[in-house]
């Protein structure tokens, strides 16, 4: 991959900006959006800025219905170019997650995604730094040494009520969980609702040290 420079007027720019940036900067064929569905703002914002772009979903055969839902919505109503990535032939529905975490996520994410992101030069996701303490000091575009191509991460910047007010603006649909508490939606199997209080991820693989599924790190 040829040097690619990044700008530093990236931090104040508007997530579309930063996409259209990445798809100018290595080419839309180049570039892969991972989105969890979570909520709806990361594939409007990709589908906006670059109409067309294939927008990438790791199905770990634990998604919420909720959650399969908003994918089936945002598809119809946005017209999103979907590409799902499952995990190996042999992995198949089990209860790993009950005693092997860490062996579940990497079967089921962390080798899903290599595969995807597989050729690619540079990979856009959700993380946010209000996410939490282990991505406040997430960039909105930096080289990642560990996967070889440039991390680009468009709502970097964005608080909750940025969130939100991006979502009102443009009558997006809500995940059906965020109302009943589910502050990070994963799989269903390690995720929960948080209490009043909690860090956004507690909910995500609740009573372990684990706070990441090895993507973002």
């Amino acid at each position: 991959m040829a040097a690619i420079i990044i700008p530093s007027s990236l931090e104040t720019a508007q997530p579309t900006e930063v996409v259209r940036w990445a798809a100018e900067a290595f080419g839309a064929d180049n570039l892969v959006v991972t989105a969890s569905f979570e909520d709806a703002v990361l594939v409007h914002v990709a589908a906006t800025a670059v109409p067309g772009i294939e927008i990438t979903l790791l199905d770990t055969q634990y998604l919420f219905a909720e959650t399969q839902w908003l994918v089936d919505e945002l598809t119809k109503r946005l017209d999103l170019h979907l590409r799902i990535v499952r995990p190996s032939a042999e992995v198949v529905p089990d209860n790993r997650w009950q005693a092997d975490i860490e062996g579940c996520c990497q079967v089921r994410k962390v080798e899903p995604l290599a595969r995807a992101i597989a050729g690619k030069q540079a990979w856009i996701t959700g993380v946010r730094r209000a996410d939490g303490p282990t991505r406040a000091g997430a960039p909105v575009a930096a080289y990642d040494i560990g996967r070889g191509l440039v991390k680009v991460n468009p709502l970097a910047t964005l608080t909750d009520d940025d969130m939100a007010l991006y979502a009102q603006l443009h009558e997006l649909p809500s995940h059906p969980l965020a109302d009943k508490g589910y502050a990070s939606i994963g799989c269903w199997p390690c995720t929960r609702p948080v209490a009043p209080g909690e860090d956004k991820r507690a909910g995500r693989w609740s009573g372990n040290a684990k706070t990441e599924c090895g993507l973002h790190v």
